[in-house]
């Protein structure tokens, strides 16, 4: 199939059915050959007054900083993008080559992080990943010890903030890629990196791929079939996964262990990686699934195992497991009321503040002057319906309050007086009608 404005259209109309329809199209553009040829193939088809020829286009090309010509590039990309009549930006990224992480993934990281910042509601990110980078994606992963997900390669469309992340070009082969910007007599820049055979990716494109096609000259599209194959077993999996979350209580953030404990070993290790992306973390190795199996979910009640990786961590409390960013604030910071949303600090959430008609905080306390502080020890509040107060020490053991969240609750306080704690509880002086209702968005789980 020659790659054409026409092939194009088609696949974008095919990815509408999994993607809302698109606010804006964001090119990747990195001047290269494969998004030279989705860029120009995009404004033709726009130009042909398709379906999408009312979608704007616009063409953001990254600089890393890491080759001596990127600056050079980014001017080629500008001029690319003016001669279409394209909007253009060029975005400069820091990549943090210290992280432990290789320059590949790190310069990804940094890509990507810097797309989504630029992406509106809607907006679709297009990518111009193509057939034998689905294929080396592949090898990759199956070489990494990859799991189904990971041999699903890479997805034609997924959400992507408050976008998508869009791949139109994965069933097409770079030598078409090839034949359509010599028809249409298009420049591109080839980046060396790209040659470089210590990496990972170029290895298997310049010494491994090549053997591999010799022999069966179909070896991308053998291997695109099998990453569709592998995707469709990939989505069984999250099915299951909703099926057994939605029976153990639907709350990705804490899995009750008993009712875990309950199915097989693979169902759990399925369920915990789901409900560790389901809630934006980053999900865990063999290992370190390995670890939460055998020291969390068999831990005593009374235990308070941890398991921590980068960017999440699980502990066991009572019968919960409980799933956390790896690095959640100490402390709540002291800080005035001021705005209608308060942030609280890393992983906490925040404070938001909203008008009702029912019961809730006196407005006039909001108007007064609220102030949010940490917990000290020694609290005490009175509660609607009760003649005393009570330690707040004691109720949080009552309530069930996980330890660890116990110094990390937010206190609101007029004056000297505790008015509420967090979202749970409000002083009974403090209550009025036509209130003000505090939500704690974004909270970890408290019991």
């Amino acid at each position: 199939m020659s790659f054409r404005p026409a092939h194009l259209a088609e696949h974008l109309h095919q990815l509408e059915q999994i993607a809302a329809p698109p606010a804006r199209f964001v090119v990747a553009f990195s001047g290269g050959l494969d998004s030279t040829a989705l860029l120009h193939c995009l404004v033709a088809l726009k130009n042909a007054k398709t379906h999408f020829k009312d979608i704007a286009v616009i063409a953001i090309y990254i600089e890393h900083g890491l080759q001596s010509d990127s600056a050079t590039w980014g001017e080629h990309c500008k001029a690319v993008a003016k001669s279409l009549g394209v909007e253009f930006r060029s975005l400069q990224v820091n990549v943090q080559l210290e992280s432990g992480k290789g320059p590949e993934a790190s310069a990804r990281e940094a890509r990507y992080s810097a797309l989504h910042a630029e992406l509106g509601k809607d907006d679709w990110l297009l990518s111009a990943h193509h057939r034998e980078d689905q294929a080396e994606t592949l090898l990759l992963n199956l070489i990494r010890g990859s799991g189904p997900a990971g041999v699903a390669g890479i997805g034609d469309a997924r959400r992507f903030g408050p976008g998508w992340l869009v791949r139109p070009m994965l069933n097409v082969a770079r030598s078409e890629l090839q034949q359509y910007a010599d028809e249409e007599g298009l420049d591109w820049v080839e980046d060396p990196s790209n040659t470089d055979r210590r990496f990972d990716r170029n290895f298997l494109r310049h010494e491994v791929l090549p053997r591999l096609k010799s022999r069966w000259p179909d070896i991308a599209l053998r291997l695109q079939r099998s990453a569709s194959h592998a995707g469709e077993a990939s989505q069984l999996l999250v099915d299951l996964a909703e099926i057994d979350l939605a029976a153990l209580g639907s709350r990705s953030e804490r899995l009750p262990i008993d009712a875990l404990s309950l199915l097989s070993a693979a169902r759990q290790r399925n369920l915990i990686r789901y409900a560790l992306r389901d809630l934006g973390l980053s999900t865990p190795t063999a290992m370190q699934l390995d670890r939460i199996q055998s020291e969390l979910i068999p831990a005593r009640e009374d235990a308070q195992p941890l398991v921590t990786w980068s960017g999440a961590s699980v502990r066991r409390y009572r019968n919960g497991l409980y799933l956390l960013p790896q690095n959640l604030a100490d402390t709540i910071k002291s800080m005035q009321v001021s705005t209608t949303e308060c942030e609280l600090g890393a992983g906490l959430g925040s404070l938001q503040f909203e008008k009702s008609a029912g019961v809730g905080l006196r407005p006039a306390l909001l108007e007064q002057g609220l102030r949010i502080e940490p917990r000290q020890g020694g609290e005490e509040i009175r509660l609607q319906g009760q003649a005393h107060t009570r330690k707040l020490k004691k109720l949080l053991q009552e309530e069930g309050i996980v330890p660890w969240m116990r110094d990390r609750l937010p206190l609101l306080y007029s004056g000297a007086e505790l008015v509420a704690v967090g979202d749970l509880w409000v002083a009974a002086d403090a209550v009025g009608e036509s209130g003000i209702i505090v939500r704690w968005c974004g909270r970890p789980a408290l019991h």
